[in-house]
């Protein structure tokens, strides 16, 4: 391991030494952590950030249960065994280069991740906004954003410094009432920034998400709504994470009818309407 920073809500970012997960390492992939010796099953965490050159990867977690609570008390130095990166990435279309990503609560660390591979991609047309929402303190320090976005209400300034760094659109969103953030959910947010677009804007959007199954549900139908595809990362528990045990199937729509999907190895990425069909809710 080498960092570990904890932010307020019980929310850490660790940063580990994986060189071969690192090169390999795509957007909606994860890893698959060691928390403990004395704890067999492993925790599956979405990669927030992979430098394949300097070979380390980042991760964002949150303490659930007691295996994240053992894997907050490592510290930088000790090893940490990693299986990763596995799963299925979101996948771009250069015909949709407006792409809207939304991350909610520990689903923030895919859209960072993809944020920065297009900003990475040379020649690509990548001009992405990130809309990022919590219910708890976000695990880094807003601040007012230093780009316009056209389409947002008045008063959501608040930004992750970072992608701000990067020239990448971002805005927050939150019920708990954090100065300079957008009072709702994110999904709200995002329905008011498509409700602005034109249709030829429309038509060059695509969403892609990460977070709680309630806030993926309320994405795909926002997506719906506007006409835009959508493509959505699970988050599930798992068990082995290769696809073994079939802990974490879930079903998805497929041209020959409903068929169990493992989130592991047929995803973590799946088209968010065979996830979330309209009779979805």
């Amino acid at each position: 391991m080498l960092d570990h920073v904890a932010w307020d809500g019980g929310q850490y970012v660790i940063r580990i030494e994986a060189p071969q997960c690192a090169a390999r390492a795509l957007p909606g992939s994860f890893a698959h952590l060691s928390c403990d010796d004395d704890i067999p099953m492993r925790r599956p965490l979405s990669i927030m950030r992979a430098s394949a050159r300097d070979g380390w990867i980042e991760l964002l977690y949150k303490i659930v249960g007691p295996g994240l609570a053992a894997l907050s008390r490592r510290r930088p130095g000790d090893l940490v065994s990693v299986l990763g990166p596995i799963g299925r990435g979101f996948e771009l279309h250069p015909e949709r280069p407006r792409p809207l990503l939304i991350g909610g609560g520990v689903g923030i660390p895919p859209m960072v991740f993809l944020a920065e591979s297009m900003r990475s991609a040379l020649g690509a047309p990548w001009r992405p906004l990130v809309l990022m929402g919590s219910e708890i303190p976000f695990p880094f320090r807003t601040k007012p954003s230093t780009i316009l976005v056209p389409g947002i209400p008045p008063g959501a300034i608040a930004c992750l410094p970072l992608l701000d760094a990067w020239e990448i659109p971002s805005r927050l969103a939150t019920r708990a009432g954090y100065a300079g953030c957008f009072d709702g959910f994110v999904t709200e947010l995002a329905a008011a920034w498509l409700a602005a677009q034109s249709r030829e804007r429309l038509a060059e959007v695509e969403i892609f998400a990460c977070g709680p199954t309630p806030m993926l549900e309320a994405t795909a139908r926002v997506a719906r709504r506007f006409r835009v595809p959508c493509q959505v990362s699970l988050e599930e528990f798992m068990a082995c994470a290769v696809g073994g045990c079939a802990g974490c199937a879930v079903q998805v729509e497929t041209p020959a009818g409903p068929a169990m999907k493992r989130v592991c190895v047929d995803g973590p990425v799946f088209d968010a309407f065979t996830v979330f069909p309209p009779d979805a809710g």
